[in-house]
């Protein structure tokens, strides 16, 4: 099996062109090829896959082979692998996701593409809440990118102990799908500074729908522009809520890694 290691400012996952068929029981090929120490080492799977819909589809597998319906970081760089490997002459895509069709735009740079702008599409914002679970109580917004998020305002992002929030991201009586949990802090109104800790993958370099989440939830209280840069732990992404249309746009790079052959066993 021939695959792709990219990234997108850090979050980075194992390709596989899956336009041709999908390999068998894609939940545990995603936990081999993920592991760090005996796998080729990523944040999960994604599959390329033909699309009776957009362009392509894509399915997206976390670490722990638990299937998402959206990784922003991800879908930017499905653009650069169909793009850059001949499956697309197209600077504009449509594709596929279990959180419905995303329009991407191509920056193409010497015959590759180096990034991408991703329309998101309307965020879905629930009330600011405080929540107890396990004996802890959390207060954020919950947020839907097509995947559930809980943003969590704080004024130290750096020294915040993330994990005390692990416990919300797999199913519980709170959230009973699980939730990314985003933890971020204002430090001016343009820029954002925020960390995650995701379903099935645990604290990640970068979340794009997090991102957008985070940008939803502070422009809703009044904390921030609606154009906004977001730095995570592996770079920065920007960000854009359009007030006329409602929908939120996502700018940021795709990176090749490096490429291989995963041996059949």
């Amino acid at each position: 099996m021939r695959f792709t290691k990219m990234q997108g400012i850090g979050n980075d996952y194992v390709y596989v062109d899956c336009t041709q068929g999908e390999p068998k029981d894609l939940a545990e090929l995603a936990v081999r090829v993920s592991d760090r120490h005996f796998g080729i080492g990523g944040d999960g799977l994604i599959c390329i896959c033909a699309s009776e819909r957009a362009d392509f589809r894509m399915r997206m597998f976390n670490a722990d082979g638990s299937e998402g319906e959206m990784c922003g970081n991800g879908i930017r760089c499905v653009g650069k692998f169909v793009y850059d490997k001949g499956l697309t002459h197209k600077t504009e895509l449509t594709i596929e996701t279990l959180a419905g069709i995303k329009s991407l735009k191509l920056v193409v740079e010497g015959g590759k593409v180096s990034a991408a702008a991703v329309d998101m599409g309307i965020p879905q914002l629930g009330e600011v809440r405080a929540v107890t679970f396990q004996g802890k109580e959390y207060r954020g917004r919950p947020v839907s990118m097509g995947n559930p998020h809980f943003v969590i305002p704080t004024k130290d992002v750096k020294k915040f102990d993330l994990r005390i929030h692990a416990p919300l991201s797999i199913p519980n009586p709170v959230f009973p799908d699980g939730v990314n949990v985003e933890i971020a802090e204002v430090l001016a109104p343009d820029h954002v500074l925020m960390r995650v800790w995701e379903r099935g993958s645990g604290e990640t370099l970068a979340c794009g729908t997090g991102a957008c989440a985070t940008v939803a939830a502070f422009v809703s209280q009044g904390l921030t522009e609606r154009e906004v840069t977001v730095t995570l732990l592996g770079g920065d992404l920007h960000i854009r809520w359009d007030e006329e249309s409602g929908h939120i746009y996502m700018t940021g790079p795709a990176v090749t890694v490096f490429e291989g052959e995963w041996p059949e066993e």
